[in-house]
C-alpha cells in the first residue's frame, strides 16, 4: 500500500481521527488515551498501532509506559492530495504569496510618499 493509501486508511475511522485530534494537543500516553474511549484498551492499542505503521503517530517508551505523540507532517501528504478537490479558495502558499506582495506594495507606496511629506511639513503650503 502507498502512503497516501495508508495514512487515508488510518483516518477514515473516527476512533483514530479523535486519537489524533487528543494529540494534536500533548503527547499522552496509551492509558491516558484509552482512559478516554469506551472501547477496550487493545481496541486503542490496536488503533495506535495502525496509526503508528502510517506514519502518523510515534511512540517512546517511558519506564513502564508508551507516550504517543502526532506527527503531523504525515498528513501532509494526504492534504496536499485532497487540496486540488478545493475548489473554493486558493491553497495556503498562494494566500501568503499574494499577502507577501501586499506588503512589499505597502512599503514601496510608503518610501515613495516618504520624500513628498518629508518636504513639506504638515500645515504648511508650498508657494
Amino acid at each position: 500500500m502507498d502512503e497516501l493509501s495508508e495514512v487515508a486508511d488510518a483516518v477514515a475511522d473516527p476512533v483514530r481521527r479523535e486519537i489524533l485530534s487528543l494529540l494534536r494537543h500533548t503527547p499522552l500516553t496509551a492509558g491516558e488515551i484509552a482512559a478516554r474511549f469506551p472501547v477496550s484498551r487493545p481496541a486503542v492499542s490496536r488503533h495506535l498501532r495502525v496509526l503508528r505503521e502510517s506514519g502518523l503517530v510515534r511512540d517512546e517508551q517511558i519506564g513502564r509506559h508508551r507516550r504517543y505523540t502526532l506527527v503531523a507532517t504525515g498528513l501532509s501528504t494526504l492534504a496536499t492530495w485532497l487540496d486540488q478537490f478545493d475548489t473554493r479558495r486558493p491553497g495556503w502558499s498562494q494566500r501568503l504569496d499574494a499577502l507577501e506582495t501586499e506588503v512589499h506594495r505597502a512599503r514601496r507606496d510608503r518610501t515613495r510618499a516618504e520624500p513628498a511629506t518629508a518636504s513639506h511639513p504638515p500645515g504648511q503650503e508650498t508657494a
